[in-house]
């Protein structure tokens, strides 16, 4: 008798759901891609207990008849693809006709539907038991999903905790409400509106429903496109960032997407403007011709691969350092009232007396990004480096009077605009760095060395190292075997600094042997931002005047002035009306 035998369709729907379904926001992820492909202008999403319980979505789209509903939970069941032909040009964001059979099998399902000629209602037990009646005429479908995994207690076990879960879901939905701003998404768990938006079409009102106001004026449009591809969007401020990459939300013909090498351009677009552990706010929405890209990856379609990638590469990056060049980054101090009067009272001076302080609210300072008036034209401002006009309006920021030093670190310096205070060495590491910069990417001069650095690695970093000698010598290291899994450097380029040569080498090889490919530039910005720190007058450094007004004028010249090499600020100012408010010489 033969031992291979062919599943039952119950069997192989289980298996399928562990690669389609793995947590509640699959479950929700595929019902509400099927709601926007049927054309829905109206989503609610209603949780229990974060979707582990019920699972229910509802829409307004074109629903099915009574065939159509029943045919929806058989495998590979879609009307989507027709043909081999239409693989290659996907427009829908389902299309393989595994989800409602593989969240079926794990799950116990009622989905009422209706097209407008008939109402159909069908529910199913673990994927079985499939039992068809009429019901009423609502236009659309709503699917239910209740006790997920209750006939698969592993994966019900591994579930994370309600907080989790719902968390997942949340971020989800938000990123959906984000690539379809034209649709009105509603997000309820346990009788608790999460997220609502109100589907105008407009993707600014989004972002401000999903992360409120304060971001949302920090936020700043982009739009620019080549022969292969369009993107649109908003980039944050650099002072707007979270500590982990979710806040990226990259679309693709209005797919949500997961893209390392996307990722990793965006951030390397935000390089010395943020810290390297931080991450800014993008929503980036991608036009393409669907011939160009291959969805037919992964079952979650998140991840997807381009024919052009480094033409879209080369798109984004362009798009997000012009825009960001355009800014003044200046964090400006605003005044706000606080409700707290005694605690700030006493933060001001621990001597007043009760009696002599009426209740009136007393102000404090807080930072404030506006984005009115912090987009500048500077056109022309290439050569600016080598001017001595330090009036120029080109340059970003005014010529600034320095009046002082605060704590051996701060400059205090003011203009017709407002005061200002710069710290004196995130100031001069921009100014060294830059310098730096531009001498690392000049022609490369060798220095020989009296004493050659030997260096021995592992074996398999050796083999790795020696396969890449050519693009050691590229860069001014002359480079030669010495016995085994040694190399011996014989003279290095002249931007690195004598008691750093070491270091820099063994920083070269280690991203040669790291790196799939060596990515010279990282290096290089690396080691100037290294160098720049090394070089710059510290913190509690002395400077005389004549040094504080070159530094101003040094530092307005550069082509980032707002930050230092590692995205920390090197300048903020008060307004001169934020300085009459603050003293009460002015009235609002």
């Amino acid at each position: 008798m033969s031992k291979i035998k062919v599943m039952d369709e119950v069997l192989a729907n289980k298996i399928a759901a562990g690669e389609v379904v793995e947590k509640t926001m699959n479950v929700v992820k595929e019902l509400v891609e099927n709601s926007i492909d049927a054309k829905s202008t109206e989503i609610t999403i209603k949780l229990i207990d974060s979707g582990v319980k019920e699972i229910e979505v509802i829409d307004n789209g074109i629903g099915m008849d009574e065939d159509d509903a029943k045919m929806a939970f058989s495998r590979h069941a879609t009307s989507k693809l027709k043909n081999l032909d239409d693989l290659f040009y996907i427009e829908s964001l389902g299309f393989r006709g595994e989800a409602l059979p593989s969240i079926a099998a794990v799950s116990n399902v009622r989905l009422k539907t209706s097209d407008g000629n008939i109402g159909t209602l069908v529910t199913l037990k673990g994927g079985e038991d499939l039992l068809v009646s009429r019901c009423d005429l609502q236009q659309g479908t709503t699917i239910t999903v209740s006790d997920l995994f209750y006939n698969t207690p592993v994966r019900l076990k591994y579930l994370k905790n309600l907080y989790v879960e719902l968390a997942n879901i949340v971020e989800y939905v938000n990123k959906m409400a984000l690539s379809y701003p034209n649709i009105k998404f509603c997000l309820i768990n346990n009788d608790k509106v999460l997220l609502s938006t109100d589907g105008n079409g407009d993707l600014l009102k989004v972002i401000y429903q999903i992360y409120g106001a304060d971001i949302t004026k920090k936020m700043v449009a982009i739009s620019g496109e080549n022969d292969d591809y369009y993107i649109s969007g908003f980039i944050s401020y650099p002072e707007v960032t979270k500590s982990n990459r979710n806040s990226i939300t990259t679309l693709v013909n209005g797919r949500v997407i997961k893209n390392n090498d996307l990722n990793k351009t965006i951030i390397d677009s935000y390089h010395t403007y943020i810290p390297k552990d931080k991450f800014p706010i993008i929503v980036l929405n991608i036009d393409v011709d669907p011939i160009l890209i291959d969805i037919n990856i992964h079952p979650t379609k998140m991840d997807i691969k381009f024919s052009k990638m480094e033409a879209l590469k080369d798109l984004v990056s362009e798009l997000i350092s012009k825009k960001l060049k355009e800014l003044v980054l200046i964090p400006n101090i605003s005044v706000r009232d606080v409700s707290n009067v005694s605690e700030v009272r006493n933060q001001i001076n621990n001597n007043f007396e009760d009696n002599k302080v009426d209740n009136k609210k007393i102000e404090e300072i807080s930072f404030d990004f506006s984005v009115a008036d912090r987009e500048v034209s500077y056109e022309g401002t290439n050569d600016k480096t080598s001017s001595n006009d330090y009036s120029n309006d080109a340059y970003r920021i005014k010529e600034m009077i320095p009046r002082g030093i605060v704590y051996s670190t701060y400059i205090v310096a003011e203009n017709e605009d407002g005061m200002y205070i710069i710290d004196q060495h995130a100031a001069a590491e921009r100014i060294n760095y830059e310098k730096v910069l531009r001498a690392l990417k000049e022609k490369v001069i060798i220095v020989d060395l009296l004493v050659p650095i030997k260096i021995e690695l592992p074996t398999h970093e050796y083999l790795i190292v020696k396969n890449n000698f050519n693009i050691l010598e590229e860069y001014g290291f002359n480079v030669e075997e010495f016995g085994i899994n040694t190399i011996l450097i014989r003279s290095h380029p002249n931007w690195i600094m004598e008691d750093l040569a070491e270091e820099c080498i063994h920083k070269v090889i280690d991203i040669i042997v790291t790196k799939e490919g060596f990515d010279f530039d990282q290096f290089v910005w690396h080691m100037a931002a290294t160098m720049a720190c090394r070089m710059s007058i510290k913190a509690n450094d002395y400077i005389s005047y004549d040094d504080q007004v070159w530094l101003l004028n040094e530092l307005r010249k550069c082509d980032n002035p707002f930050t230092c090499p590692h995205g920390r600020p090197t300048i903020i100012t008060y307004t001169k009306y934020d300085l009459e408010k603050l003293f009460k010489r002015s009235i609002d």
